[in-house]
C-alpha cells in the first residue's frame, strides 16, 4: 500500500513537472525587447522587463534577461502595446505608413465604413504594414442604394432625400450582409443623411442589436445634447452597444456637458463609450451636407476655413468655386480649453479621425504623449496609453474576437507593441505639412515583425493582419 502511494505521488509530481515544462516559454525566443520600461495597462505593470515573441506572439514577460535570436535594447524607452486607432479614414498604405510612424498598429474605419466588407478586406490581404479592419457603413450603403454620386460622403439622394420603403429594405439588408461577413459593426453618420427618418435610423441601431454588433455614431448636427440623447435613447431600446466618435468635435463647447452625460449613462449600465482628438480644428468634405446652409455663413465664418490643397483660407467666392469641385475642408471652430478637458476626461479614448491632409492623420498619437501628458501634464503617461489600447481594444473584442489580443502585453497576446522615447515623443505634423512623421517613435512591431526600426519606416514590411469579426458566413 505505501509502495503504491509512493508511484502515486512520484507519478503526480511527474505529471506536474511536464505541465510547467510545457508550460513554460522555449528559448532562445525569435526576439527579444530588453530592458524597456513597460507599461501594460491590462495589468498594471509599469517597470522594466524583457518581452520574449516567438511566431508573432508574445511568449513571455519577465525581470529577468531572456535569450532571443534577435534583440531590441529598449533602454530608456517606454514599451507599450501598439496603439490601435478606431477612426482612421485614410486606408492607403502611405497611411498605414504615417500611422506607423506615430506608433499605431492597428488602424480602423469605424465611422463612415464600407458598403462592401469583402473587398475592404480583400484588397489588403498581405500589401499592409499595419493591421486594418471596417465597419459595414450606413452612409456607403444608403449611397449605393440611393445612386448618390459622393465619392466618400453624400452630397445627393443619400443626403437630402428620406428612403423609400423599398430602399430601405435594401439598406437594412446590405447593413446585415455586412454583419455577416465580418465586419467590425456598424458605422452610422447622422449627420451627413440629415433626411434619414428617424425611423430609418432606429432601424440601424435594431440590425446592430440583432446581432449585438456596436453602433459607431457621427452625431446629428445642431444641438450636441438632443443629438446624444437621440443615439442614446435608441441604443437603451434596442440593446445595442453605442460608440459616439470624436465627442470634442461634435460636442464643441457644450463637450463638458456631453462627457458628463455620457458618463451618467456609462455609470447606468449602458454600454456606450467614446473618443476624442487632439485638435482644435476639424475637417470634412466640403460637398456634404455639414455644409449645406453655406449661403447663410457671416463672411467671418468663411475665414475660419481653411484649403488644405492650397494652404489658403476661404471666402465666400472660394467656398461656392471648391464645394463644386469637391474635396476636404479644415475648419477651425474649437478651444484648447475643450481639448484639454475632453483628452483629460475618463472615458475617452484617442482616435484620430485621420486623413492624409490633416495633421490628425499622421500625428494625433505622439501629439497627445507629447503636449498632453509631458508638456501639459493633463493626464498622466499610463493613463493615455490606457487609452490608446486597451480602453480601444475593450471596446472591440465583444465583437472582434481578435481584439482580445490586442491592447495588452502579456503571453498570448499579439506582439503589437510600440517603443517610444517619453523625454522626446511628440507630433510634427502640421496643417501646412499634414504628413511630416512624428518624432520620438522609435520601433513599432506588428505580430512581431518591425514596421518601425530606429525611428525609420521598414521598406517592404507588410505584416498587417485583419482584425474581423468571425461570423457563421465568415469562416
Amino acid at each position: 500500500m505505501l509502495m503504491k502511494r509512493s508511484v502515486l505521488v512520484a507519478c503526480c509530481a511527474l505529471l506536474a513537472a511536464l505541465r510547467l515544462l510545457a508550460q513554460a516559454p522555449a528559448e532562445p525566443f525569435d526576439l527579444v525587447i530588453a530592458n524597456g520600461r513597460l507599461i501594460d495597462p491590462e495589468t498594471n505593470t509599469n517597470g522594466v522587463r524583457f518581452i520574449g515573441i516567438t511566431g508573432g506572439t508574445v511568449r513571455a514577460v519577465s525581470e529577468n534577461a531572456l535569450q532571443g535570436r534577435a534583440t531590441i535594447d529598449a533602454r530608456g524607452l517606454i514599451v507599450a502595446p501598439g496603439f490601435i486607432d478606431l477612426h482612421q479614414h485614410g486606408q492607403t498604405a502611405a497611411d498605414y505608413l504615417r500611422k506607423a510612424a506615430d506608433g499605431v498598429t492597428t488602424a480602423l474605419e469605424l465611422e463612415v465604413g464600407t458598403a462592401d466588407i469583402d473587398t475592404f478586406y480583400d484588397t489588403r490581404a498581405g500589401k499592409s504594414a499595419i493591421n486594418f479592419g471596417a465597419t459595414i457603413g450606413h452612409i456607403p450603403v444608403r449611397m449605393a442604394v440611393m445612386k448618390d454620386p459622393g465619392s466618400f460622403l453624400p452630397s445627393g439622394p443619400a443626403a437630402n432625400q428620406e428612403a423609400t420603403a423599398l430602399q430601405l429594405v435594401d439598406i437594412k439588408a446590405g447593413l446585415a450582409r455586412g454583419l455577416a461577413r465580418g465586419a467590425v459593426g456598424v458605422g452610422l453618420g447622422v449627420a451627413y443623411t440629415p433626411q434619414a427618418a428617424r425611423t430609418e435610423i432606429m432601424e440601424v441601431f435594431e440590425v446592430a442589436a440583432s446581432v449585438g454588433s456596436p453602433v459607431y455614431v457621427h452625431m446629428r448636427g445642431g444641438d450636441p445634447i438632443a443629438a446624444f440623447e437621440e443615439v442614446l435613447a435608441l441604443a437603451a431600446a434596442t440593446g445595442a452597444p453605442l460608440h459616439v466618435v470624436h465627442a470634442q468635435s461634435s460636442g464643441g463647447r457644450q463637450t463638458p456637458a456631453l462627457l458628463q452625460l455620457l458618463g451618467r449613462a456609462h455609470g447606468r449600465g449602458i454600454d456606450v463609450t467614446t473618443e476624442m482628438y487632439p485638435y482644435t480644428a476639424s475637417q470634412t468634405r466640403i460637398e456634404s451636407a455639414l455644409y449645406d446652409d453655406w449661403e447663410r455663413f457671416t463672411d467671418e465664418r468663411f475665414q475660419t476655413l481653411l484649403w488644405p490643397a492650397t494652404g489658403e483660407r476661404l471666402t465666400r467666392e472660394t467656398f461656392a468655386k471648391y464645394r463644386k469641385q469637391g474635396g476636404s475642408v479644415i475648419s477651425f471652430g474649437n478651444t484648447e480649453e475643450v481639448v484639454i478637458g475632453a483628452v483629460a476626461d475618463p472615458l475617452t479614448m484617442i482616435a484620430s479621425d485621420g486623413s492624409a491632409t490633416h495633421p490628425r492623420g499622421a500625428g494625433t498619437f505622439s501629439r497627445v504623449l507629447g503636449r498632453y501628458v509631458r508638456e501639459r501634464g493633463a493626464l498622466s503617461l499610463t493613463t493615455a496609453v490606457r487609452k490608446m489600447t486597451l480602453m480601444p481594444a475593450q471596446r472591440l473584442e465583444g465583437r472582434v474576437r481578435g481584439a482580445r489580443a490586442k491592447g495588452r502585453i502579456s503571453p498570448g497576446a499579439d506582439a503589437d507593441i510600440t517603443m517610444f522615447d517619453p523625454a522626446t515623443v511628440v507630433d510634427e505634423a502640421t496643417y501646412e505639412a499634414p504628413a511630416r512623421a512624428s518624432r520620438g517613435v522609435v520601433h513599432v512591431l506588428v505580430a512581431g515583425t518591425p514596421v518601425i526600426r530606429n525611428s525609420k519606416i521598414v521598406e517592404g514590411a507588410l505584416p498587417g493582419r485583419a482584425l474581423r469579426a468571425e461570423t457563421a458566413g465568415n469562416k
